[in-house]
Formats: structure tokens, C-alpha cells, sequence
């Protein structure tokens, strides 16, 4: 396992890469390009310039998030092949530069979804928050305003822009894709960028359904053990593998992560750390990444990790607002560092335990 954090460049983070080296056991970043839209091919050029930025702080760059899919590919339109040819070539060239994984979604039109942006805690600290009674009342085609509204002026991870003034055009592209055509659709997109991917061992690593059910009636496919195992049966090559992601897996306590963690032993490239308190039904707020914090333990999923060796990356996946920072939602520095030195903690004390007990 390597401790990573997640950076989204010196024009859009409050956090920087000199933080980010401070902060002990973090070895690398992981990060994008910014400005590219879904579809586009990523230059070698820009790929080199992130890349040696990234190392002249000191540390690496452990793996991107993400490279997007356009909404062609997920939809499965005669378009779809262009843009998965430009997909091939943009691996291409990241796997000439020696970046061997990319974290990458299929949900469609939303990423990540929250009712709330900024929930103020007892402690006085927010966090993001989940609650369906809010989601039902909310008209879907103004959701990017309201989560642009309560942002703080801050860009939001996974929330193309382009897509402000496409949403009811999306409902309508996406009115006959149900989760079967959308599995398929993936899988098509999956086989096709398998060669380029086994050529420079890139690790596809995709991420959990956020949260872990339909949102607005969109269909959802990666969100429990049966889906996730049907796509590694799908395109059963070790490069077609998970960003297993506790909170969005937690989000529903029917997911016994640690189980899952077990059972994926060998197709888990990337993990993301956070912890979650379920305050009732599909209704959650995030918090600290100690266990006592929230409903998940942290402990048992990391020492799953530790007993299936997992030797990538791991980060800790949005923190609290803490200590007066104002930052993206999610991603300030303070409490993803506090949960990165915790994570650290919980695996020298499994490594030390295990060897101790052998």
C-alpha cells in the first residue's frame, strides 16, 4: 500500500504540492487534467508538464482521476467508437510517460451526488451529507445549480461544467438506457481499450456508484458484490480492475466491504478511504476517518487490505471542514492529512501485529 492524495492542480487547489510532501507517508498525488473535456485526447506535452510538476515537489504522480467517458460511450450512440479511439490514444500516451492507472466512473450524467455541501456537525466542523427526502424535492435539472450554489465558489471533482446547459438534453439521450444496456455499454467500452491497456499495464480502476442506488431514476451498475463481479467476469483481464471506495459502497449497510475487499483480491488497483454514520434509510453524513466517527471500521477494511497485499495506491476520500479552512467541499488539507496519518497508523499496527503473531 502507498498513501496518496488526491490533487487537482495549482490552478483550482487551495492545497498545495508542498503540503501534500509534508504530510508523513504521502508519496505521491493523484490528479488530472483539469481542462480537458470528456472525449478530447489528452497531449503528451500536457502530460508531461502535470507530470514534472508533480515530481519536482518531491513526490509522483500514483495514478490519474480521472480520465472521463463521454456520455456517447455510456449511452452507446454510433458515435462512441471516435471517442473511445480518442479514449485508446489518450492511454497512450499517459502509459508512454510511465502512468499505469486511471480511475474512471460510468455513472451517468451525475458523479457523485450529496444533498448537502456543507452540514454543520456538533463539533462544529461540516462534512457532505445525503438525504433522499431532499434529492426527491429537487427538480434534477437544476441539480448542478444547486450544488454549484452551495460549492463555495469552488469547482466540484467529477461535475463537468459543459454539462450545465445539457441536462434535460442528457434525461432525454439517456430515457432508453436502463442498467442492462448500460452494463453492456460498458463492457463494449472495456474489451475495446483492453489491448492498449494490457500493451503498458495500465490498471482501469473503476469507481463505485456514489451513492450506492439509483438517483433521479438513473440507472446505477456498480454498487454491490454481484454487479461488481459480473464486470470482473465480463473482461476477465487483471487490468480491468476497482477503485474500491468504502464510502460509496457504504453509503448501503447492506455491503460488507472488508468481504468484498477479500473477495476482489487481485482486481483491486486503487482504493478510496472514508467513513460514513447512517442516520436512517438512504440517509448518511460523512465523517472522520476513525472508526468511532461513523458506521464503518476502518480497521477490519484495512487489514482486508493488508491480507490481500495490496501494494497501490490509497487515499483518504473527502474530509471534514475543519479548523476555519475554506477549500473545495471535501478536499481541504487538515483532516484528509489527520486521515491519512490514521489509515498509516492502522496498517504499521496490522503489518507489526501479523508479523508478531507469525
Amino acid at each position: 500500500m502507498k498513501m496518496t492524495l488526491r490533487w487537482f492542480g495549482s490552478k483550482y487547489d487551495t492545497v498545495t504540492l508542498e503540503q501534500i510532501r509534508q504530510i508523513p507517508g504521502c508519496v505521491g498525488v493523484i490528479t488530472t487534467l483539469y481542462d480537458t473535456k470528456p472525449g478530447e485526447v489528452w497531449s503528451v506535452e500536457a502530460i508531461k508538464a502535470m507530470k514534472a510538476e508533480v515530481e519536482a515537489a518531491g513526490l509522483e504522480v500514483s495514478g490519474i482521476e480521472s480520465v472521463n467517458i463521454h456520455d456517447d460511450i455510456k449511452i452507446g450512440l454510433e458515435t462512441r467508437d471516435a471517442y473511445i479511439a480518442n479514449y485508446i490514444e489518450t492511454l497512450e500516451h499517459l502509459g508512454k510517460e510511465g502512468i499505469d492507472l486511471v480511475c474512471y466512473n460510468f455513472m451517468p450524467i451525475f458523479d457523485w451526488t450529496r444533498s448537502d455541501l456543507s452540514k454543520v456537525r456538533a463539533d462544529g466542523s461540516t462534512v457532505l451529507s445525503y438525504d433522499q427526502d431532499i434529492i426527491d424535492k429537487i427538480d434534477p435539472s437544476k441539480m448542478f445549480d444547486e450544488m454549484e450554489h452551495s460549492s463555495g465558489g469552488f469547482i466540484l471533482p467529477g461535475w463537468e461544467p459543459e454539462r450545465l446547459t445539457r441536462v434535460k438534453e442528457l434525461f432525454e439521450m439517456y430515457s432508453e438506457v436502463d442498467e442492462e444496456k448500460l452494463f453492456q455499454n460498458l463492457v463494449y467500452f472495456l474489451k475495446a481499450i483492453m489491448p492498449t491497456c494490457e500493451q503498458y499495464d495500465i490498471k482501469m480502476a473503476i469507481h463505485m456508484d456514489d451513492p450506492a442506488w439509483k438517483v433521479f431514476g438513473l440507472p446505477r451498475i456498480i454498487n454491490n458484490k454481484e454487479n461488481i463481479q459480473r464486470l470482473l467476469d465480463a473482461v476477465p483481464i487483471k487490468n480491468n480492475g476497482l477503485t474500491l471506495c468504502t464510502g460509496s459502497l457504504g453509503s448501503n449497510p447492506l455491503n460488507d466491504i472488508p468481504d468484498m475487499i477479500r473477495s476482489f483480491k487481485g482486481r483491486i488497483h486503487f482504493g478510496h478511504m472514508r467513513n460514513l454514520i447512517h442516520l436512517g434509510p438512504r440517509k448518511f453524513d460523512e465523517a472522520a476517518h476513525l472508526s468511532s466517527d461513523g458506521s464503518l471500521d476502518m480497521f477490519e477494511i484495512m487489514k482486508a487490505f493488508y491480507e490481500i497485499a495490496m501494494t497501490g495506491p490509497i487515499r483518504p476520500d473527502h474530509g471534514r471542514m475543519i479548523w476555519g479552512e475554506k477549500s473545495m467541499p471535501g478536499y481541504g488539507l487538515y483532516d484528509r492529512a489527520l486521515g491519512a496519518t490514521y489509515l498509516n497508523g492502522l496498517w504499521e499496527a496490522i503489518e507489526k501485529s501479523s508479523k508478531s503473531i507469525l
